[in-house]
């Protein structure tokens, strides 16, 4: 869904499980009425460890591209050192094959390297694992051999088929702070605004990459600037704000983040702040709403994206 101003329209899919049983027929129901909608897309998160009851989420956009036809699919993100760049270059080529060419590769560091020894890696030098790790994906989805003798991985002649669909797959990277709104303009084809930071933030940060993309001699308009805003809708602000603690609690086990981060009120409300971001630079916005999100959608849809 593109708004009038232009601005590109993304909806974040179901993911937490309640009771212990994944509901695929409200994943199924919110995908499809999403794309009839004219969504641009639709975006997950990740988590491999944590008591976040998440369907991970390679393998959901997988279901999420059989109920659909033309809507993209992205993760915001895929905690890139978490993960082993080589099986997720072939689980992510898989998926753009699968799905017809619509998947958006959303990569980003994640919060830090507690958990890095569960995943058998060391905590040292995450910066360079994370590139090392992106330019092993590129290569893979790209060259017939690939060979690269890096820090942390060390192939020789390799071959990974199928490649993606999209030629090349659009890497969009994640992250608030400078060296990583550097590492987005460096190396990605994008950058999203985390949801879980203040969203004054995001003025400041747009304005830094917009600074980056010139400094680098990037071309704007080959560049998305996008954000992830967590969301709620509701008749009075308060009722929107019980919304958006709910909402934190499930996802993140943490009410006190509707505090500081995410958006909730009134249709006229949320409308202000995100035309003010819309303005600032924003070309592409992420709404996900938390809690009840069908009818979340449908009034998303009906007086909020309208006015934008």
């Amino acid at each position: 869904m593109s708004t009038k101003s232009g601005l590109r329209l993304g909806i974040g899919l179901p993911q937490v499980v309640s009771g212990g049983h994944a509901d695929a027929g409200l994943i199924r129901e919110f995908a499809q009425r999403a794309e009839a909608l004219g969504y641009e897309d639709l975006w997950l998160t990740d988590g491999a460890l944590g008591a976040r009851a998440l369907l991970e989420p390679v393998t959901l956009l997988a279901y999420a591209a059989a109920c659909t036809q033309r809507i993209r699919l992205g993760v915001s993100v895929l905690v890139l050192n978490q993960h082993n760049p080589i099986q997720l270059a072939r689980a992510l080529a898989s998926l753009d094959q699968l799905s017809g060419g619509r998947v958006i590769a959303g990569l980003g560091l994640g919060g830090g390297t507690d958990l890095y020894p569960a995943f058998g890696i060391g905590k040292e030098r995450p910066v360079a694992r994370f590139t090392e790790s992106l330019k092993l994906m590129r290569a893979l989805w790209s060259e017939e051999r690939v060979t690269l003798d890096g820090e942390f991985f060390h192939v020789e002649g390799a071959a990974q088929e199928p490649k993606p669909i999209q030629q090349p797959l659009p890497v969009w990277i994640g992250g608030h702070a400078p060296a990583a709104l550097r590492r987005a303009v460096r190396l990605g084809d994008g950058w999203m605004g985390a949801g879980a930071t203040r969203t004054e933030d995001f003025f400041k940060e747009v304005a830094q990459v917009r600074a980056l993309l010139q400094e680098h001699g990037r071309d704007p308009e080959h560049f998305t600037i996008s954000k992830r805003v967590y969301i709620a809708v509701d008749a009075t602000e308060a009722q929107a704000k019980e919304r958006l603690v709910a909402g934190f609690t499930g996802q993140y086990g943490n009410a006190r983040m509707a505090e500081s981060a995410g958006l909730a009120g009134t249709p006229k409300q949320v409308i202000d702040v995100l035309r003010s971001m819309r303005d600032a630079g924003l070309q592409h916005l992420l709404l996900h709403p938390f809690y009840d999100s069908m009818q979340q959608l449908e009034l998303l849809t009906s007086e909020v994206a309208p006015e934008l």
